[in-house]
Parts: structure tokens; C-alpha cells; sequence
């Protein structure tokens, strides 16, 4: 793949219990040549769903390319976790082919596709489909869930998650992000229940998609992946309950860069980047520092009030510079403010 090719993303997302850790790692077992890497934020069974798929490793998809994330939903915690995480994976030395990310259960898809617009990652990378898996005897049965306590233990157990949306409006949200929708349990649904659970799905989709079912995750790769859908570019078409909603809108970020002569005192100016964090709202900070007297530059990470900062290379023939590059909301981002502060 070229660099400047953009890294396709699926997003797999269900139910808990619909099997969709199983498919991930049968789409590791079967990469069709492509070097994986796998993002995985599944509440409450995080710690046993990235033990399974980090068993499965191997030179396709190797341990360090399987990252959990059990803060909270990932569409929720951008700045502090999703965007550095996408980041990381992409700045692996191996850079990886395609990257797999498990949704929770509970999570409401299209918030996350609107992460995808953020600054730091829309020019390098793009949503290539939703996979949306639904157990086929439990919609059958109408209880979308295989283990309806379980999910609402995890719904319980999640303070993050939004406690009056009804399963039936998650599972509807999950199904019209979707561009291809795979039946799990298949065998155990038999034909007469994945009839029905076909008609349920029809009824709820707002728009004609393949349903396909599936036993044991099993199912051919050249049919889920290299969808090329750009569901980022696509969110018309893709409707929801929340809709309109204040919270879970992440599509309305704005950068500046700064550029700035040589920094005598680098302590002071981290100090000031928390100040930004603090007083302006910033959410990320990135980018390179010259510090007076030193000839490698600094290379500033800064997520919230957490600075991190090491100094990288020399700088040899570039041009000694410091340039940041400061990521907020729209209504956050005052080049002056944010100037005076860093120049300060």
C-alpha cells in the first residue's frame, strides 16, 4: 500500500453475545494477504475479547497490532483514546493493511463514523464498511440479544452508556449504519428462524442490504472486506434515532497551526499547553518544538492536560521550527487566545 493511500477501517458492531469477536478471528485466520490490526472496545468483556484475539496472532496480525480500549465508548472518549489509538496503529513500523475495530454491544455506530472527520485522521484513513451482526434466533425470537440479562448487566455496569435508550431503538440504529448484515448462529436458528429473522430486518432497514448468515464467524473475506463504502462521506444515508442530538456530535472540530521561533524554556511551553487544555477547551496538541541550544527536535504528544514530549532526531538540514498543530470544537479555536498563551 502507498503511504499516502488511505488505510481502510471496518467497524463490526452487535450485540453482545452475536459473535463478533468470533469473526474478527476468523478474519485473522484469513487476511487474504493483508497485515491486520484490530481495535477492540467491548465494555465489561474487553480484557477477555482482546485475550482471545491476541491468542490468534500471528505475522499477519501480530500481538502489538491488537489494541483494547475499555475507557468507555470510543465515540465518547475521541480525544483521549480513539484518535491516539488510530493514530499509533497507523504509525506502526509495519504500517497495517486494513484495521478491524469491534464496537460495544451498546455502542451507537454513527457517532463513531463521524469520528472519521476528525483532522487528524480524515486525510489518512476511511470507513471501507459497517459490518452489523445480529443473532438470528434472538431476532427471531425478538429479544435481539442472545442473553438479554448480560446486556443489561453491561449496560449497568457502564456509566457512559445512555440508560433510557431502548435496545430496539440500538438495534435499529445498529442495522441502518450497516452495509451488509450478517445472521450469527445460523445452525442453530434453523431455516424457518432465519426466515423470520430475515423479515425482521427487512422491515427495520431503511434501505435494501445484503443478509447474510453465517455459522461459527465463518464466512469469505472478499465479501466484507474491500466494501470501499466511505461511510464517513455517507451519513445521509445512513439515519438515526439521536439524530440531532447534542451529545455523540463529533463533526464539528477545527485545527490551527502555530508556528514559533526557537523555545528557550520547552517546560514552560508544556506548561502552557495545559493551560490551553485547561482554559481553552483543547483537546489535542501535536507536533515540533526547537528548543535553543539543543540539536534534536522535540516532538510534543499532548492529549488534554497530558503532555507527553522526547526529543526524536536531529535536525539536520530541515529548518529549525517549532510548529504545532492544535485540534478543538470550532467555537474553542481562537488563534490569538491560543497564541498569547503559548507566547506567554
Amino acid at each position: 500500500m502507498s503511504d499516502l493511500a488511505k488505510i481502510p477501517v471496518t467497524v463490526i458492531t452487535g450485540f453482545l453475545g452475536s459473535g463478533k469477536t468470533t469473526l474478527i478471528r476468523h478474519l485473522m485466520a484469513n487476511p487474504q494477504g493483508k497485515r491486520l490490526a484490530v481495535l477492540v472496545n467491548e465494555f465489561g468483556t474487553v480484557g477477555v475479547d482482546g485475550d482471545i484475539l491476541k491468542s490468534c496472532a500471528d505475522d499477519n496480525c501480530p500481538v502489538e497490532n491488537i489494541v483494547e480500549l475499555a475507557n468507555g465508548c470510543i465515540c465518547c472518549t475521541v480525544a483521549d483514546d480513539f484518535i491516539p489509538t488510530i493514530e499509533a496503529l497507523m504509525a506502526l513500523p509495519q504500517r497495517p493493511d486494513h484495521i478491524l475495530i469491534e464496537t460495544s454491544g451498546l455502542a451507537l455506530p454513527k457517532p463513531l463514523l463521524k469520528a472519521f472527520d476528525w483532522p487528524a485522521i480524515r486525510s489518512r484513513i476511511t470507513v471501507d464498511g459497517v459490518i452489523t451482526l445480529a443473532d438470528a434466533e434472538a431476532v427471531a425470537a425478538g429479544r435481539f440479544a442472545p442473553d438479554v440479562d448480560a446486556v443489561a448487566a453491561q449496560r449497568a455496569a457502564d456509566d457512559s452508556i445512555d440508560h433510557e435508550t431502548p435496545l430496539s431503538e440500538v438495534f435499529e440504529d445498529q442495522l441502518a449504519c450497516a452495509d451488509i448484515v450478517l445472521l450469527s448462529k445460523a445452525d442453530l436458528a434453523g431455516e424457518a428462524g432465519l426466515a423470520a429473522a430475515r423479515a425482521v430486518i427487512e422491515a427495520e432497514t431503511p434501505r435494501k442490504l445484503p443478509i447474510i448468515a453465517m455459522t461459527e464467524g465463518v464466512v469469505d473475506p472478499r465479501v466484507v472486506l474491500g466494501l470501499n463504502a466511505a461511510a464517513e462521506d455517507d451519513l445521509a444515508a445512513r439515519p438515526s434515532h439521536h439524530d440531532g442530538h447534542d451529545d455523540h456530535e463529533h463533526d464539528d472540530f477545527d485545527t490551527v497551526v502555530m508556528e514559533l521561533g526557537e523555545v528557550a524554556d520547552p517546560e514552560a511551553l508544556q506548561a502552557a499547553i495545559q493551560r490551553l487544555a485547561r482554559e481553552q477547551h483543547i483537546l489535542r496538541v501535536k507536533g515540533y518544538v526547537a528548543v535553543t541550544g539543543k540539536p534534536m527536535r522535540m516532538l510534543v504528544q499532548a492529549v488534554g492536560e497530558r503532555v507527553r514530549a522526547q526529543y526524536d532526531r536531529p535536525w539536520g538540514t530541515t529548518p529549525r521550527a517549532t510548529r504545532l498543530v492544535v485540534i478543538a470544537e470550532h467555537d474553542h479555536v481562537n488563534e490569538a487566545a491560543i497564541r498569547a498563551v503559548l507566547e506567554g
